[in-house]
C-alpha cells in the first residue's frame, strides 16, 4: 500500500466484491457520474451491487473518496449511511438531491461542498490523475450513530471499529490543461 492510499493506516479487514453496470474498476468515470460543471456532467450516483460480505453484517455504509484532490484531506464526493444488511444494491442515480434510490432508513451526509448528496468528479484542470474510491463498508452495527449533518470523515472515524469488510472499485478522471 502506498502513503497515498486511504486504507493503509486502518486495519486490514476482509474483502467482499462490489461491482457496477456504470462504472469500472480502474477505468475513467463515464460522462454522466462527472460533476455538472464538467462536459456531459450530469452528477448522477454510479449503480453499485455487492455481495460476500462477512458474516454478521447488519449494516451497510457507501462512500465516494478522492484522496488526489489538492487539500490535504482528499476529497469526499458521497456518503451514505444505515443501508440495511438485506439491501445489497443501489441503482444508478440513488444519490439525488432527495436520496429517492436510497432504501428506508438509510441517508445521505454532506459532501465535502456541504450538500447532502451524491456529488460528481471535478479534478482541476491539469492536476493529473484523479482516483475515486467507492467503498461499500459492512458494519456490525444495526445504525452507526451519526447525525445526518456530520462529515463523512466524522463517519470514517465512527465506523473505525465497526468495520467487518470493504468492498472496493477504484474509478479514475482527469482534465487536461
Amino acid at each position: 500500500m502506498s502513503i497515498n492510499d486511504p486504507f493503509a493506516r486502518l486495519p486490514e479487514v476482509p474483502s467482499f466484491t462490489v461491482s457496477s453496470t456504470t462504472v469500472t474498476d480502474r477505468a475513467p468515470w463515464p460522462a454522466e457520474q462527472m460533476n455538472d460543471s464538467i462536459p456531459g456532467g450530469k452528477d448522477i450516483s454510479p449503480q453499485l451491487s455487492w455481495n460476500g460480505a462477512p458474516e454478521g453484517t447488519k449494516s451497510y455504509a457507501v462512500t465516494v473518496f478522492d484522496p488526489d484532490a489538492p487539500t490535504s484531506s482528499g476529497f469526499w464526493h458521497w456518503a451514505v449511511a444505515d443501508i440495511p444488511a438485506t439491501i445489497t444494491d443501489l441503482p444508478e442515480g440513488a444519490g439525488d438531491d432527495t436520496g429517492s434510490g436510497l432504501p428506508e432508513g438509510a441517508y445521505q451526509l454532506p459532501n465535502d461542498t456541504r450538500a447532502a448528496r451524491y456529488m460528481g468528479a471535478a479534478p482541476p484542470a491539469g492536476h493529473g490523475l484523479h482516483r475515486y474510491f467507492i467503498v461499500v463498508h459492512a458494519l456490525d452495527v444495526e445504525t452507526i450513530g451519526v447525525p445526518a449533518d456530520a462529515t463523512p470523515a466524522y463517519l470514517g472515524f465512527i465506523m473505525f471499529g465497526h468495520v467487518l469488510g470493504r468492498a472496493v472499485l477504484t474509478v479514475t478522471a482527469e482534465i487536461p490543461a
